[in-house]
């Protein structure tokens, strides 16, 4: 993808670097594919605030995403790439042979005209979904089953992947992009490719205004409160705050907040920090 860096002829352009969108080709979405998005602002079923600093922004509409890729066996042609409100990544809408069209998240290099397809023993191309035991080692995929036909649940934002390191009996080895080595379910689907918008994290958004936009409001630092608001707050002058913490007192950097003996630690073979589980 293209970044954008914009002269600085207004206060909001200085610091601004935007997407240049050139992967797009359409600027309206497929209208059968689309549903209204109702905005909490942060409020619970009582109508009391229940998360801070959410409110506002824009309406959008919801595209529904084909996460699980089920449309086994037929081809489907790429008829645009668009931009979705929800997500760090670029969607495709696809045309089926038979005449139904779907979203699914754009892996880069997918291109209008290209034909994908899912099924148990499809190429291992750009933009198809099969098993993973059908898929050769070092492939890059992404929108990962956790389990048979639920569904991708892993690498789905911009620039995700993990890469299939080896394949056992039961199970595919994985490595995420937290460079976590996981065991995955062979018989699970994921899709070739890398997650489109790999840049997204390099934009800058310029402006206080642009989080407006999104319907983030602004965000008090625990450091400038008083001490009956925050346990970091308090102190004279520029005095620091203490250890980092939540504004409940739980612990903000360097506490585990892994639930211990979860289900899933004897799939885990490597932590992201390089550190082998003991089994």
């Amino acid at each position: 993808m293209a970044l954008k860096k914009y002269k600085p002829i207004t206060a909001g352009t200085r610091w601004r670097i935007g997407n240049a969108y050139a992967e797009i080709t359409t600027d309206t979405p497929e209208k059968s594919l689309v549903k209204g998005v109702k905005k909490t602002g942060g409020r619970n079923a009582q109508g009391r605030r229940a998360m801070r600093y959410i409110g506002g922004g824009s309406k959008k509409l919801f595209r529904e995403i084909d996460f699980k890729r089920n449309k086994k066996g037929i081809s489907a042609k790429v008829v645009s790439i668009e931009y979705d409100p929800n997500r760090t990544a670029f969607i495709a809408l696809l045309s089926y042979a038979d005449g139904e069209k779907r979203y699914i998240l754009a892996p880069q290099g997918l291109q209008v005209g290209m034909t994908v397809v899912s099924g148990d023993e499809v190429a291992p191309e750009i933009g198809n979904a099969l098993l993973l035991k059908n898929m050769p080692l070092g492939t890059n995929v992404h929108n990962i089953e956790l389990q048979p036909g639920q569904g991708g649940k892993i690498s789905r934002s911009a620039g995700a992947s993990a890469q299939l390191t080896n394949k056992e009996e039961k199970y595919a080895v994985l490595k995420m992009p937290s460079g976590e080595l996981r065991k995955v379910l062979i018989n699970c689907y994921a899709t070739v490719g890398v997650v489109s918008n790999s840049d997204h994290n390099l934009e800058s958004m310029g402006k206080a205004g642009r989080n407006r936009w999104k319907g983030i409001r602004p965000r008090n630092r625990g450091v400038a409160m008083n001490p009956v608001d925050h346990p970091m707050g308090g102190g004279e002058g520029k005095a620091s705050g203490g250890h980092p913490r939540s504004r409940t007192g739980k612990y903000a950097k360097g506490e585990k907040t892994r639930t211990k003996g979860k289900g899933s630690d004897k799939l885990i073979l490597q932590r992201k920090d390089g550190k082998k589980l003991a089994k």
